[in-house]
């Protein structure tokens, strides 16, 4: 058997039958295996668009119940604005800003503004009239009186807008606390090669951890970005809204940058670094500012404590 083998191993003709036959074989399924083959890249992309579809279609079921970015205004402020034309008399561009600034969007934020901009002189002056001559409140003259609801009136004029200058000054507290670390996750971004609307988009779903705020501002310019026809709108856009120096002093490099074919990274880091030690000045005022403002109250509330502590023992002692 293994003489036979042998033989037949050594034998030309019937090696080179069976490597005809294995080359032949071979031909065969190369030509005939790309038509078996079946396209699984093309599936697993079809599986994952179907999985993203579905992931959409919930989440937009999960959202529609709730209030949307365009809410309607309220039937009745739509109407009391528009029957006294409060936008031609109330309605200015300082007021417009601050409520950019404050996070209020829309012809619904306008028009709540306006409305409560009208009625709380009225509901102010009727109240504290009503109380200091109605009621008598009050015992005081009539022109203290009268000079007491003039106030009130004035206080609510102003209550809107103090009102929204206190939400604005909450706001830029917070984007100033987060903007060094946004701007070093855009440096990353933009020197690992993403393009500058790809990185604040990152940056935006990043820094919501931190700063709810700030990640809407940034997906809100991303998306003005994406759709004006000049990005400098936005990036002006965005320092409107926001009113801090650091974020305007960004916006400008950036448009500069993009104007004059200057490298990002280069000035995204050095406004980094600025940023980063801008907070840090902050941060060790604060701490210098506090031993004067801890003096007052030690002196009226720690020392006279400490005091009855050391002196009564002893005035007890001398007593007996």
């Amino acid at each position: 058997m293994i003489d036979l083998i042998a033989a037949k191993v050594f034998d030309p003709r019937f090696m080179g039958v069976v490597l005809t036959a294995v080359a032949a074989a071979a031909t065969a399924f190369a030509v005939v295996q790309p038509f078996l083959e079946t396209d699984t890249l093309a599936k697993r992309m079809k599986l994952v668009s179907d999985e993203r579809e579905i992931i959409r279609r919930r989440e937009r079921e999960r959202l529609a119940p709730k209030a949307t970015l365009r809410v309607a205004p309220k039937a009745y402020m739509k109407r009391i604005v528009e029957q006294f034309d409060l936008r031609r008399w109330l309605g200015t561009d300082t007021a417009k800003r601050k409520l950019l600034m404050a996070g209020y969007r829309g012809p619904q934020s306008e028009t709540t503004f306006l409305f409560f901009r009208l009625v709380m002189p009225v509901v102010t002056t009727i109240g504290s009239a009503f109380y200091l001559f109605a009621l008598d409140g009050l015992d005081q003259p009539y022109l203290v009186r009268f000079g007491l609801v003039i106030a009130c009136a004035y206080g609510g004029i102003k209550a809107p807008e103090l009102y929204l200058l206190n939400t604005a000054n909450k706001r830029r507290a917070e984007i100033r606390r987060a903007w060094p670390d946004a701007l070093d996750l855009t440096l990353i971004c933009v020197e690992s090669g993403m393009a500058i609307e790809h990185a604040f988009r990152k940056v935006s779903t990043e820094i919501a951890a931190s700063s709810v705020v700030l990640a809407e501002e940034l997906a809100l310019m991303t998306a003005e970005m994406s759709f004006l026809p000049d990005r400098r709108q936005a990036y002006e856009n965005l320092t409107i809204r926001v009113g801090l120096e650091p974020v305007k002093a960004v916006a400008t490099a950036l448009i500069q940058a993009e104007r004059y074919g200057t490298p990002i990274g280069q000035a995204l880091r050095v406004l980094a670094q600025e940023s980063r030690d801008q907070r840090m000045n902050e941060a060790e005022k604060k701490a210098a500012s506090l031993p004067p403002k801890l003096t007052v109250p030690m002196i009226l509330f720690f020392l006279p404590v400490l005091f009855v502590v050391i002196i009564t023992p002893a005035i007890v002692q001398s007593v007996r």
